[in-house]
């Protein structure tokens, strides 16, 4: 069997001139970089009069490690959808390099389901994470200069807030003392980094529609609070310009193609356990405007990428999804029914059944809470059984939720056309009445306590006396009106990732609560959530090497 890399390299790309042109994009709004990959001009936005197309989410239930295969099948029903004659858009994340080379591995998708180059895309692709790291380190330097050069806005070194950041799983990075060996070395202080895409910047580049947005929302970060306590931005220390000049290529989405040359949008990557999870509003956008049909996805289960989707992006952007697609694969949910890895090739449908809530409990949110149009598509192994795939047909038709099989790992578009009919016939016959899980117009305490009670199915939260002390400052100075952003773990609805399956009657803690008033959102986080990961005992990276020709193996 191939490997999802020799897959890739096995597919001869059409120039992305040849993409471009089946989008709709006129050659003057192209920028390329080499033959397979461009940036867009966001001029494009502005210029076309085409009226937006409609919008898919794909989401899925929580994830395990038997894998959903969400970026999947969002590439294979996009290849699907073509096949069936629509014109349509993908719109996915940018990869970052910390699951890369550490136990996750790339973010194109897998098998016959991928956008390419891979490799590119998996690797350094056209610069914007980097762009996206400069830009935070920069504001870091022009903060710590500040306070070295007399610190006139009298900023409190104890209180700074504004980390620096790297595109790497680094724990060693985690708590780190600088500004050591004497005065002109800087001020000794505490300091510490997060990975690139749990940044403040990443979210912002995210969720900005335009130049002008961008360099509003930088101006309105926060690095830290002077010794009375006053809140310290990027704009008072005059960073936001310089910033900008280095985002301003990056802000562009960059157009790459599928394995069977459906034009796709790869741009942004902000985490969804610490994040928002979804890529930028400005590739969803374009994506809207020059597909009938724009298909997107969003992180991890539907409690974190499809919330935040939903409850932050979309609310910021004016977005109204028209259908959303929840993925699940039979192994996973025997997972979530008690089963080791090791015991999912045979049929237990007593496993099944327990681990069906976890489902369940996802569709029932997008139904009831969110009230959107699903489908449930279910990844097919060739170890299910009829009487699984039965049993999971069942549950949600009494949610009143078709389910459609997906076999789109092994077959591309082939595999993803009945998934596409449905999906189809969601957004021509179905109408969402499309609400938030919650109102901007209640307290920090009340926003969490929605999200925790609707969404995760919890009775309610336990805030440490530290996060109710976050949320009285951040109150008091005006932030209480802002979405919510939970970082929690990603394994389970609760903050404790033992709990599979569809857990009720617990609560969740509160441990630390900050502002990304850039991004617009206030920042919730829970259990042992981190937001710089570390490697594995034995990373991903090992494995990936190069040759004397300059081809790569071992990305997956």
């Amino acid at each position: 069997m191939k490997t999802d890399i020799e897959i890739a390299q096995s597919v001869e790309m059409k120039p992305i001139t040849e993409i471009a042109k089946s989008a709709g994009i006129d050659d003057k709004y192209l920028e390329q970089y080499g033959k397979y990959k461009a940036k867009v001009d966001l001029s494009l936005l502005n210029d076309s009069d085409r009226k937006d197309g409609k919008l898919i989410l794909v989401t899925a239930i929580t994830p395990t490690p038997a894998g959903e295969g969400k970026t999947t099948t969002t590439i294979g029903l996009a290849d699907g959808m073509r096949r069936i004659g629509k014109n349509v858009m993908v719109a996915l994340r940018e990869p970052s390099l910390g699951p890369v080379f550490g136990i996750k591995g790339g973010a194109a998708g897998g098998g016959y389901a991928q956008v390419v180059p891979m490799e590119d895309i998996n690797l350094h692709f056209t610069g914007d994470f980097h762009a996206i790291g400069a830009a935070n380190n920069l504001l870091a330097a022009m903060l710590d200069n500040h306070i070295y050069q007399g610190n006139a806005l009298n900023i409190d070194p104890r209180r700074i807030t504004w980390k620096r950041c790297v595109d790497m799983n680094d724990r060693q990075l985690r708590f780190v003392t600088d500004g050591l060996g004497g005065r002109v070395n800087g001020v000794p202080r505490e300091d510490g980094y997060d990975i690139t895409v749990a940044s403040e910047i990443m979210a912002v580049f995210c969720l900005s529609s335009s130049i002008s947005d961008l360099k509003d929302r930088l101006s309105k970060i926060i690095v830290g609070y002077t010794y009375d306590e006053k809140p310290v931005t990027a704009g008072d220390i005059g960073a936001v310009g310089a910033m900008a000049a280095l985002l301003k290529d990056a802000i562009k989405p960059n157009l790459v193609q599928t394995l069977e040359g459906t034009p796709a949008f790869v741009h942004g990557g902000p985490f969804a356990n610490i994040a928002h999870g979804c890529n930028s509003v400005m590739a969803t956008r374009l994506a809207m405007k020059l597909g009938d049909y724009a298909i997107t996805e969003a992180g991890f289960g539907a409690d974190l990428g499809a919330e935040k989707f939903l409850d932050i992006k979309c609310r910021m952007a004016g977005l109204t999804p028209s259908a959303v697609v929840i993925v699940a694969t039979i192994r996973a949910l025997k997972m979530h029914g008690g089963l080791a890895k090791t015991e999912l090739g045979s049929e237990n449908l007593e496993a099944l059944e327990k681990g069906i809530p976890n489902l369940l409990k996802h569709v029932s949110n997008i139904k009831n809470v969110y009230k959107l149009p699903s489908v449930v598509a279910v990844n097919r192994f060739p170890t299910d059984t009829d009487a699984e795939v039965d049993l999971i047909i069942k549950k949600c038709k009494e949610l009143g939720v078709n389910v459609v099989l997906s076999n789109v790992w092994a077959e591309g578009g082939k595999g993803g056309e009945e998934l596409a009919k449905e999906v189809v016939r969601l957004c021509e016959e179905e109408k969402g009445d499309f609400t938030y899980s919650y109102e901007l117009d209640g307290t920090i305490e009340d926003k969490i306590t929605a999200i925790v009670q609707k969404v995760y199915g919890g009775v309610g939260i336990n805030v440490l006396p530290a996060a109710k002390k976050q949320i009285a400052q951040l109150t008091a100075l005006g932030f209480d009106n802002c979405p919510i952003c939970v970082a929690k773990t990603q394994y389970s609805f609760s903050d404790d990732p033992t709990k599979l399956g569809a857990p009720e009657g617990f609560e969740v803690t509160v441990k630390n609560v900050r502002v990304s008033a850039g991004a617009g959102f206030v920042v919730v986080l829970t259990g042992d959530i981190m937001t710089m990961p570390g490697l594995p005992k034995v990373p991903a990276a090992v494995n990936i090497d190069v040759d004397e020709n300059g081809k790569i193996t071992g990305l997956f």
